[in-house]
C-alpha cells in the first residue's frame, strides 16, 4: 500500500539510526516509570497524584501532536528528529531547578517540555519506519524498533538507580544524571543533523502522484476526518498505550502490595519489559513469514483479555505474574496498529501520523484513571491492598476488547 524511496538493500543503516531514536524514547518512558514511586515518596503524594508524573509527559502529545505534523511537513523527518532531541534535552535540564527547589509543579513542567520533544520524535520515527519498506512487513520493522525501545525501559531504572535510593529519595541526587542525559540528547541531535538519513514519502503523499490504483481511496478526500479507519486506529492506539504504560507505572506498587517491603523493589520494573521483548522477537521472526500483522493483532488482543482477567481474579502471588503476561500481550499492538491505521492515507500521511501520536496521551489517561480507582477502592485506608489494585485493573478489559474490534473489523471499514 505504501511507496518508499529506499531499496530493501539500504534498509539497514536507516533502521539502525532510527533504532537509536527508539531507544531514547524508551529511556524517557523508563525514567517516568521509575520516578512514579520515587516522587510519591518524596512529595508524600496519593496514588492518583503520583500518576500525574505520567500525565505530564503524555499530555504533551495532545497539545503538540498537530503542530508536530506541521513541522514535519515543512522541514522533513530528519530535521524534525534533530529538533526533537534538542527539546528533550531542555526538558532534562529543567529537572535541575525543580529538584533544587523541591517543586513538584516545576517537576511536572520539566516532564511536559520533555514530552513535547518526545511527541515530535514519535511523529517522525513511527511513520518513517512504516513507510521505508513494504507495508506487509511494517509490523516486523516496528517490532525491531520495539526491542530497542523496551530495552531502554529496562536500562533507564538501572541508570537512575545508581543515583536514587527508592527507600530514601533525595531529589538533589537527580541533578548529575539529568545533566548527563541532556548532554547525550544534544549529541544525538547534532548526529541526526549530519547523518545521511534518506527522506521517504508514502504512496500518493505528493500532490502530483498519479498512481490511482494504490492511492484511489485518498483521492477526493479533503479532510483527515474522512478516514474512519484512521480515527478508529487513533482510539485503539490511545487505549493500547494506556494499558502498555500501566504495568510499568504500577508494577512496583503492586509488587509491594503483593509481597510486602522486600529489597530492591525497583528491580521489578525490568520484568515488564521481558514479555514485551519476547513478543517483539516473535514479531520479527513470524511477521509476515508465518502470520500477518492483522492476525497477530487479533491473537495478542485475545491474550490481553485473558491475562487481564487472570490478573483480576487470581490470588495475589499468581496475579502478579499475570500482570507480566499482559506485557507480552501488549508487545505486537503498537507494531500492528500503526500500519493498519496509516494504510491509504496518501497526501494525508503526515497529518495522520500526528493524529496517531496524539493518541499516545492514553499513556497518561489510563494510568491516571487506574490511580483514582485504586484510591477509591481503598477508601479511607492509608495503604492500598492487593484487592484494591485488582479491582482497578478492570480498566484494562474494555481497552483490549476495543483493540480486538479494530483488528477484526475497524481497520477494514475503509473497504466498505
Amino acid at each position: 500500500m505504501e511507496k518508499h524511496h529506499t531499496s530493501q538493500k539500504n534498509y539497514l543503516v536507516p533502521l539502525v539510526i532510527v533504532g537509536i531514536m527508539f531507544f531514547v524514547i524508551g529511556f524517557g518512558v523508563g525514567i517516568s516509570g521509575f520516578l512514579t514511586p520515587a516522587l510519591k515518596s518524596a512529595f508524600n503524594l496519593t496514588t492518583s497524584q503520583s500518576y500525574l508524573v505520567t500525565a505530564a509527559i503524555f499530555s504533551a502529545f495532545v497539545v503538540f501532536g498537530a503542530p508536530a505534523g506541521w513541522i514535519i511537513k515543512k522541514i522533513g523527518y530528519r530535521k524534525a528528529m534533530m529538533i526533537a532531541f534538542f527539546i528533550m534535552a531542555l526538558g532534562m535540564v529543567l529537572f535541575v531547578p525543580s529538584a533544587k527547589s523541591v517543586s513538584f509543579p516545576l517537576f511536572l513542567v520539566a516532564l511536559f517540555v520533555g514530552g513535547i520533544g518526545n511527541t515530535l520524535l514519535q511523529a517522525s520515527v513511527n511513520p518513517y519506519v512504516t513507510i521505508i519498506g513494504p507495508v506487509e512487513s511494517a509490523a516486523m520493522r516496528m517490532s525491531l524498533m520495539g526491542i530497542m525501545n523496551k530495552s531502554a525501559w529496562w536500562i533507564a531504572p538501572l541508570f537512575l538507580g545508581l543515583f536514587i535510593n527508592l527507600q530514601d529519595v533525595q531529589l538533589n541526587d537527580i541533578v548529575f544524571p539529568f545533566y548527563l542525559v541532556a548532554g547525550i540528547l544534544l549529541v544525538l541531535g547534532v548526529f541526526t543533523y549530519f547523518t545521511k538519513l534518506p527522506e521517504v514519502k508514502a504512496q500518493g503523499e505528493d500532490e502530483t502522484d498519479l498512481d490511482a490504483e494504490v492511492s484511489a481511496y485518498a483521492k477526493g478526500k479533503t479532510s483527515i476526518l474522512q478516514f474512519p479507519h484512521l480515527l478508529l486506529g487513533v482510539l485503539a492506539l490511545f487505549l493500547y498505550v494506556g494499558i502498555e504504560t500501566l504495568p510499568m507505572a504500577s508494577i512496583i506498587d503492586f509488587a509491594k502490595a503483593s509481597f510486602g517491603d522486600v529489597p530492591n523493589l525497583e528491580g521489578y520494573s525490568k520484568y515488564v519489559t521481558i514479555g514485551l521483548v519476547v513478543g517483539y522477537i516473535f514479531g520479527v521472526l513470524a511477521i509476515p513469514r508465518f502470520i500477518s500483522q492483522t492476525k497477530a493483532l487479533i491473537m495478542f488482543a485475545i491474550i490481553g483479555i485473558v491475562s487481564s482477567l487472570l490478573l483480576i481474579y487470581l490470588p495475589a502471588k499468581y496475579a502478579f505474574y499475570a500482570l507480566l503476561l499482559t506485557s507480552f500481550a501488549n508487545s505486537l499492538m503498537w507494531p500492528a496498529i500503526w500500519p493498519l491505521a496509516m494504510i491509504d492515507l496518501g497526501k494525508f500521511t503526515k497529518t495522520g501520523a500526528s493524529l496517531l501520536v496524539m493518541g499516545i496521551v492514553g499513556g497518561a489517561v489510563i494510568p491516571l484513571i487506574f490511580g483514582y480507582l485504586v484510591d477509591a477502592a481503598k477508601g479511607v485506608a492509608d495503604v492500598a491492598t492487593v484487592a484494591n489494585y485488582q479491582v482497578a485493573y478492570w480498566v484494562m478489559v474494555p481497552c483490549y476488547l476495543f483493540i480486538l474490534y479494530f483488528a477484526l473489523f475497524g481497520h477494514k471499514i475503509r473497504l466498505k
